[in-house]
């Protein structure tokens, strides 16, 4: 089976950090992202094979971003999705925008990207899915209310997949990282946190990129949550 990924959110973040290791790991991978420009720039940064724009939430999008990826680099076989954004605040001063674009994007959009890739996926008789989670999705943590019901709600979405084509040779697993060094983090007072941290330390992006590596090349591991948290010990 060739080594094809179609990197959602692969522009910046823990998506980039995914799609450049697995550029070192020989697959063939399309970097896709709201931003045109972004995705162009991370694909010739990292020797990526395709740049895409996608808005995960418009399914039409979506189904038109698939047909790009397999006219110009072939049939997809690895599926990752890391696009996602938060809205942080207390649910009584949510606005309701913000509920529905944070379901939307984190949530809804890696169902119609499973969706799409299963097609050839089934077809082909094989094939692997990671989804980013978050620890916060598990655990909970106040003002992100509806963060977490989109996250933990894409573990459950996971878990269902899993069962349902795992008969076909396709698994589907999801990561979920605890405090990373990125754009969504770079409010969090780090000295507090780590102390809850038995490994001292935030995260970086590459810790979560391991993770998602080991479990697209994993032949027999479907339907998990591997956390990568450095043990973390609070409740959030």
């Amino acid at each position: 089976m060739s080594k094809t990924c179609a990197v959602f959110g692969g522009s910046r973040g823990i998506g980039k950090a995914v799609a450049k290791l697995l550029v070192q790991r020989d697959y063939k991978v399309a970097v896709i992202s709201r931003n045109l420009d972004q995705a162009k720039a991370t694909t010739e940064e990292i020797g990526g094979h395709l740049a895409l724009s996608c808005d995960v939430s418009k399914e039409q999008d979506v189904q038109r971003t698939f047909q790009e990826i397999i006219k110009k680099i072939g049939n997809i076989n690895y599926l990752v999705n890391a696009a996602g954004i938060n809205r942080d605040a207390l649910l009584l001063r949510t606005k309701t925008e913000d509920i529905l674009s944070q379901l939307s994007i984190n949530l809804i959009g890696p169902m119609y990207t499973c969706k799409m890739a299963l097609r050839g996926m089934v077809q082909q008789q094989g094939g692997a899915i990671v989804n980013i989670g978050s620890i916060v999705g598990h655990k909970g943590n106040a003002g992100q209310s509806v963060y977490s019901a989109s996250k933990e709600g894409l573990v459950g979405f996971s878990k269902s997949l899993a069962k349902e084509v795992a008969r076909k040779n396709v698994r589907v697993n999801v990561v979920a990282p605890g405090f990373i060094h990125t754009d969504m983090t770079s409010s969090v007072e780090e000295m507090s946190v780590n102390q809850n941290i038995p490994l001292g330390r935030f995260g970086v992006v590459d810790d979560v990129a391991q993770a998602v590596a080991f479990l697209l090349s994993s032949p027999y591991i479907t339907g998990h949550v591997l956390v990568v948290d450095g043990g973390l010990q609070l409740q959030i």
